[in-house]
């Protein structure tokens, strides 16, 4: 019997590379974070393990399982709860994900809820103009993944990620930019400190 090999959309890699390079810097060094939808090979994890004191990935996609010395994997479909303690994280990251989850707000409530007083949610999504750009270099080119297309439930302007995470959630310190050409976002918010 032979075994198909699945390889990965040619833009695929490239695009998660951006991401990456736009997140690492905003990772509390030394510091437990973690990377929800981290992927099938935890590769911003793997990146990230000499400078975090512990990291944990969990993505439907995962298996669980530990990785190097101080990195682990849970393979987790979210439903209403992520499986950690409360304030358990300095950093959380969630690159390319929110617009997969059905609902946000409720995700948004666990990050708040694992994230430590003082600390960073950092996250990527597609904006509202990437939408008609996927979906071409996805059903019609095939160059990334038409499944990561489909599955996305809706696109983001900054405004939508002010009201979603300020207005009608709990964090502050907004920090808000566009990249590669305004197809996404990328957000910094902070748990405030309790007084």
């Amino acid at each position: 019997m032979v075994k198909s090999i699945v390889r990965e959309p040619l833009l695929e890699p490239l695009l998660r590379q951006f991401r990456l390079a736009k997140v690492m810097p905003y990772v509390l060094r030394g510091q437990p974070l973690l990377d929800i939808g981290c992927g099938k090979s935890a590769t911003f994890l793997r990146a990230m393990s000499s400078q975090v004191s512990e990291g944990y990935g969990v993505d439907f996609k995962v298996n669980s399982g530990k990785i190097g010395k101080n990195v682990y994997t849970q393979q987790l479909t979210f439903l209403d709860k992520l499986p950690f303690d409360d304030a358990q994280f300095s950093t959380v990251t969630m690159l390319a994900v929110l617009e997969h989850i059905a609902n946000e707000t409720d995700m948004l409530d666990e990050i708040y809820r694992v994230l430590r007083p003082g600390g960073k949610l950092v996250l990527t999504v597609p904006s509202i103009w990437a939408k008609p750009v996927l979906e071409f270099l996805s059903y019609k080119l095939g160059i990334i993944s038409e499944a990561e297309i489909r599955d996305h439930k809706r696109y983001y302007t900054r405004e939508r990620l002010r009201r979603c995470l300020i207005d009608n959630g709990d964090f502050t310190d907004f920090i808000h930019k566009y990249f590669q050409l305004w197809m996404n976002n990328f957000c910094v918010v902070t748990k405030p400190n309790e007084f």
